[in-house]
């Protein structure tokens, strides 16, 4: 497997808050984006403890030979153990009161592509030559379209758009989603903050990732984000045969 990531900090805010990290576990690849959340620096802090203790529980709990039942428990307990140090950090600190960040996962063995999420960072995987996202949103606004209380018209303008329902360390326990998708010839899966996937449309982002050299995909579509106001911090990883 082959693999890219980047962050910027984008073009308005004062500090990156958003982490990426993509490591090799005996040939499979684990892969986490969080975009951090809360006032002064405690989004920062937010998600690199998030994605720290990730990688350190997933590294502990690794074995070469596991099957989807082991993945799954891994990968939650993982971003459970992420959920209670940030959890635990906010309360030692009133300054960091509140603080939380979005958690979205992806692990590749030789047979399956394994995904986990807490809240709007997304995980898409091409195939049928169309770009498709994995994840669902934990924000209000998916919530109020699912219920069909507004249609897609009304989502990018919507005032509670980049309200959660869902964040890691916010509340004492979360519970991740979990996906299983069967890997594929020539797969291709991101991985991206909303500073990517709030600003630019699935076709646009498509069109990069199939239409670039691995190499330049992350330079291209964090310029992309940026043309198009570049109004949050960009980070993504993208993971391919």
């Amino acid at each position: 497997m082959k693999y890219v990531s980047a962050t910027d900090i984008g073009l308005v805010r004062e500090e990156n808050q958003d982490m990426v990290r993509v490591d090799e576990f005996g040939g499979n690849v684990l892969a986490v984006v969080c975009d951090g959340m809360g006032g002064e620096r405690s989004g920062h802090e937010a998600s690199s403890i998030a994605i720290n203790e990730v990688f350190r529980r997933f590294s502990e709990g690794y074995s070469g030979d596991m099957d989807t039942v082991a993945v799954r428990q891994l990968m939650t307990a993982s971003i459970s153990a992420a959920n209670s140090v940030v959890y635990t950090t906010a309360r030692m600190d009133y300054k960091s009161f509140g603080m939380g960040t979005t958690c979205v996962a992806v692990y590749i063995d030789d047979k399956y592509v394994y995904v986990a999420n807490v809240g709007d960072s997304r995980a898409y995987y091409i195939w049928n030559g169309e770009l498709n996202q994995i994840t669902s949103d934990h924000t209000v606004v998916n919530m109020l379209l699912q219920q069909g209380k507004i249609d897609r018209s009304q989502v990018f303008n919507h005032p509670k758009r980049n309200m959660l329902t869902k964040a890691v360390g916010v509340e004492k326990i979360v519970k991740p989603d979990f996906f299983r998708l069967k890997r594929i010839d020539n797969f291709k899966i991101i991985l991206c903050s909303d500073g990517l996937s709030g600003y630019c449309s699935d076709e646009e982002i498509y069109e990069v990732l199939q239409s670039s050299p691995l190499e330049e995909v992350s330079g291209k579509l964090i310029d992309l984000a940026l043309s198009k106001g570049g109004r949050d911090n960009i980070t993504l990883a993208v993971i391919t045969d």
